[in-house]
C-alpha cells in the first residue's frame, strides 16, 4: 500500500462495520485534501508484521485501532501520550517522519464533547452509572474520574469492575455492582437531586445490532439523569428510546464516534476537521 498519496486506516477484527472511514473520507472532501482513510483487516496475529510494514510507509499518517487491538497494540509502539498511557488503552496511533509510532486515546476526549457544557457547570453532587467494563470503559472511567465524578462501575464480572477502578487508584468512594443487579426493579427512593449531576453510559454492546438488548429497569436510575449510549450501530438503541419516553436527555454513540475522529482526523492530516453545521450532514450519512 505504499505510495505518494497520503492515507491513514482504521484497523480491527472485525472491521467491515466500522464507520470511521465514512467519517474521515467526508471530511477530506469537504476540505479538497488529496488524502484517503481506509478500512484495514488485522488480526492479533497480524498486528506486529502490520505495525512494522506501515512504520516504513512514509505515505502512512496512522491508524485508528478497534477491538481487539486497544490494549494489544501499546508493547509495539514506540511511546505513549500520558492520555492514553493513565487509560492503558490506544485508539489512534499517529506515525513520526522518523518511523516513531506513537499511542493516543481520543476516546475520553470525544466521550466529554457532547457533556461539555453540562460538566462545565458547578454540581453539588456528580454521579455516573456506567455499564461495562471493556476498553472503551477505561477512556470514560478515566474521563469522568477527572470530573469529579462518584462512579457506579457494573459489569458482568464484580471483579473486574473493582480491578479497574484499582488500576485508576478510585477504589475508595467508588462503587461495583453486577450488571445483572440493573435488570430487577428497585423500590430503592432517590433523594432531592436539585444541583446535582447523574450521568448512566451503556459502554457495552449490549443493544448493538446483532446483540442481545441491555436490561436496564429504569427505577435504579434518578430523576434528571442524562442516558449515554455509546452503540453506533444502531444509533437509536432501545435503552436512549425507552430514555426518551421517560423523559430522559439522550446522548446517542454518534456523538462521541465523531468527536473521538474530530481528534484524530487533526493529529493525522494537521487540520481541523469541517464540523461548521453541527455534523448534521454527516450524522445523516452515517445513519
Amino acid at each position: 500500500m505504499t505510495g505518494s498519496r497520503p492515507y491513514a486506516e482504521v484497523i480491527g477484527d472485525p472491521i467491515v462495520q466500522s464507520k470511521s472511514p465514512a467519517i474521515h473520507n467526508y471530511w477530506l472532501s469537504k476540505l479538497g485534501r488529496d488524502a484517503r482513510y481506509d478500512s484495514c483487516l488485522v488480526t492479533s496475529d497480524d498486528l506486529a508484521d502490520y505495525l512494522a510494514e506501515r512504520a516504513e510507509d512514509h505515505s502512512w499518517l496512522g491508524c485508528n485501532v478497534t477491538m481487539p487491538h486497544k490494549q494489544a497494540i501499546i508493547p509495539h509502539l514506540s511511546r505513549l501520550d500520558p492520555v492514553a498511557q493513565r487509560i492503558g488503552a490506544v485508539n489512534t496511533v499517529v506515525r513520526e517522519d522518523d518511523g516513531s509510532l506513537v499511542g493516543y486515546n481520543t476516546d475520553a476526549a470525544g466521550f466529554l464533547e457532547p457533556l461539555r457544557e453540562r460538566l462545565s457547570a458547578t454540581h453539588l453532587f456528580r454521579m455516573a452509572r456506567i455499564f461495562g467494563t471493556g476498553g472503551a470503559a477505561r477512556a470514560i472511567v478515566a474521563s469522568l474520574l477527572e470530573q469529579k465524578m462518584t462512579l457506579v462501575l457494573a459489569g458482568r464480572s464484580v471483579a473486574k469492575a473493582r480491578a479497574m477502578l484499582a488500576d485508576f487508584g478510585a477504589a475508595d468512594g467508588h462503587h461495583v455492582a453486577p450488571l445483572a443487579h440493573f435488570a430487577q426493579p428497585t423500590d430503592f427512593a432517590f433523594d432531592d437531586r436539585e444541583g446535582c449531576f447523574d450521568l448512566v453510559v451503556n459502554t457495552t454492546p449490549l443493544g448493538m445490532h446483532g446483540q442481545p438488548p441491555l436490561e436496564i429497569d429504569f427505577s435504579h436510575i434518578p430523576p434528571g439523569s442524562v442516558i449515554y449510549d455509546i452503540v453506533t450501530h444502531p444509533a437509536e438503541t432501545a435503552f436512549l428510546i425507552k430514555a426518551r419516553e421517560r423523559g430522559f436527555d439522550t446522548v446517542d454513540g454518534l456523538s462521541m464516534l465523531i468527536g473521538q475522529a474530530a481528534v484524530a482526523f487533526e493529529k493525522f492530516f494537521g487540520v481541523a476537521p469541517p464540523r461548521e453545521d453541527g455534523d448534521k450532514a454527516l450524522r445523516q450519512i452515517l445513519s
